[in-house]
C-alpha cells in the first residue's frame, strides 16, 4: 500500500491538477497527505475537499518528513504539488517496476510540461546525466520519490538543517542502505521555477549547487536563496 505525501505553500493553483490526476489512476494509493506550510490561499480547502488529510508542514523537507511521520502504508510516494500524472497507470505501472527490479527507494524521468524546445533540451539533459550518474552519485527530485517507510525511518527521513537540494542529499544516504533505481516512467514537471527565475540563471544555481553537494556537502546556509512557494520571485 502507498500514502503519498505532498509539501505546499499557497498552491491553490496547481494543487487541484495534480489530486484529480491521482483520482485517476487505475491503482489508488491507500491515502494522500498533505503537509501544508501555513497557506494563505484556499490550499487547505482544495486539499480537504478531494479528501487528502492535512499536517502541518514547513520547508519542502520537514513537511515530507512530517506527512511521512502521519502514514501508515509500508510505501511513500512523496510528490510536489506542481507536478500532474498524465498516464492513469502512473502508480500501477511504477510500483510494478519497482516490485520486479526490487527496489527500495526510486525516482523517474523527467519530461517538461509544455512544448518549448529549450526545455525539453534541458529536461533532457538532466535525464541522461541523472542515469549516468545514478550508481555512483544517486539523484532523486523531491517531486517524485518512491521510497520505503522503513528506509526512509533508517535513515531519519529528510535533514531538515539541509536548506537546498535536500532531495538529493536523502537520495544519497538511502542509496548507501537500500537498492536505488531510476524508473522507465515518467513524471511531466512544471517550468514555472525556470520561468520565473529565468533559465539560465536557474541552470546556473542547480549546477553550482551539484558542485557544492559533490565538493562540500550538503547545503545547509541559504546561499542559492531558494524560496519555498509559488511567486516569490528570487532576488540578487
Amino acid at each position: 500500500m502507498l500514502t503519498v505525501i505532498i509539501p505546499t505553500k499557497d498552491e491553490e493553483t496547481a494543487l487541484p491538477k495534480l489530486l484529480a490526476s491521482l483520482g485517476r489512476q487505475t491503482a489508488q494509493p491507500a491515502e494522500i497527505i498533505v503537509a501544508d506550510a501555513q497557506s494563505a490561499d484556499r490550499t487547505r480547502d482544495i486539499a480537504r475537499a478531494f479528501g487528502a488529510r492535512i499536517v502541518e508542514g514547513g520547508l519542502p523537507g520537514p513537511g515530507r518528513n512530517r506527512g511521512a511521520e502521519a502514514a501508515a502504508t509500508d510505501w511513500l510516494l512523496f510528490l510536489d504539488a506542481d507536478v500532474e500524472l498524465a498516464d492513469a497507470a502512473f502508480l500501477a505501472h511504477s510500483m510494478e517496476e519497482i516490485a520486479r527490479r526490487r527496489l527500495d527507494i526510486a525516482t523517474c524521468e523527467v519530461e517538461p510540461m509544455g512544448a518549448g524546445r529549450i526545455d525539453r533540451a534541458m529536461h533532457g539533459v538532466y535525464n541522461r546525466y541523472t542515469k549516468a550518474m545514478q550508481n555512483v552519485f544517486p539523484h532523486a527530485p523531491g517531486f517524485c520519490i518512491f521510497v520505503r517507510r522503513s528506509l526512509h525511518e533508517e535513515i531519519r527521513g529528510f535533514d531538515e538543517s539541509v536548506v537546498f537540494c535536500e532531495d538529493h542529499d536523502y537520495a544519497r544516504r538511502a542509496a548507501k542502505v537500500g537498492r536505488f533505481g531510476i524508473l522507465h516512467t515518467r513524471i511531466p514537471v512544471s517550468t514555472r521555477r525556470w520561468v520565473r527565475d529565468g533559465r539560465l540563471q536557474t541552470a546556473c544555481k542547480y549546477v553550482l549547487a551539484e558542485l557544492h553537494l559533490a565538493t562540500v556537502g550538503p547545503i545547509r546556509s541559504n546561499v542559492f536563496r531558494y524560496t519555498f512557494g509559488h511567486g516569490k520571485k528570487v532576488t540578487k
